[in-house]
């Protein structure tokens, strides 16, 4: 559990979103669609991270969110997430040093208690190997539900006050914030779902109170810079009220 920090408070002043964050929706779909077995759209998916990674970095985005393995993906076949482990192990070793090369810091939110060991250990490893760049934080949100991370936030609110460390009158949404999985990063400007479903699915939806949705109809395996920046256009042509009013109207 990360140690309680300050929320990270950039200011929103540039045209482009600082932080991104991406629900990679429809590699199955987009597998059956061409009669290949779902595991080669999750095959195919890791070559369109590599992709968007890159294109994250050209494009100025400081950091990008990407939500590899809900909570809730725990109810799918056992064959299938032994794919997605399979994946997610081949991806840190041979791209880890690629990332690291690149100037890439690796940030994991979500629950690693229960995970294999080896897991484990290449999510570690993947941190502190990066923890000195600066270029691109890509953070990895892996076994990852939003329900859980607040929960685990009052928690350890809670604990606090039982302990007598804590004046129940001092919580407020800043103080639970200090005590979300990754405190320190902005709230994304940005977050983007492919394949044309319309939800958050649980993904940081405490983050979310104020980020612009991007719904896309591109399976996950087909996105690509073009794409992404067909989405940051868009998200360049809303205009951002934070609860107050718009600029011009008013309203």
């Amino acid at each position: 559990m990360p140690n309680a920090a300050a929320p990270a408070t950039e200011a929103p002043d540039r045209t482009g979103p600082l932080h991104v964050a991406i629900i990679m929706d429809g590699n199955g779909r987009w597998a059956a669609a061409r009669g290949l077995p779902r595991a080669e759209g999750h095959r195919r998916g890791v070559d369109a991270l590599r992709r968007v990674v890159r294109a994250a970095h050209e494009l100025g985005v400081r950091y990008l969110t990407i939500f590899s393995f809900s909570s809730e993906n725990w109810s799918r076949p056992a064959t299938e997430i032994g794919d997605l482990f399979g994946l997610l192990r081949r991806f840190i070793r041979n791209d880890l040093a690629t990332l690291h090369r690149d100037g890439v810091r690796v940030r994991v939110i979500g629950e690693r208690e229960g995970l294999e060991p080896d897991i484990c250990a290449l999510l570690n490893e993947a941190e502190e190997l990066t923890r000195g760049n600066t270029k691109l934080n890509l953070v990895v949100a892996f076994n990852y539900g939003s329900r859980q991370e607040i929960a685990n936030a009052a928690q350890r609110l809670a604990r606090e006050v039982a302990e007598g460390k804590r004046d129940p009158a001092s919580i407020d949404a800043d103080a639970l914030g200090r005590y979300l999985d990754a405190p320190d990063i902005p709230d994304p400007d940005l977050i983007i779902r492919t394949s044309g479903e319309q939800r958050l699915s649980n993904f940081l939806m405490w983050q979310a109170a104020y980020s612009e949705l991007v719904f896309v109809p591109i399976h996950w395996p087909d996105f690509d810079k073009p794409a992404l920046e067909s989405a940051i256009a868009e998200y360049a042509r809303r205009e951002r009220r934070f609860g107050g009013l718009a600029a011009k109207t008013g309203s």
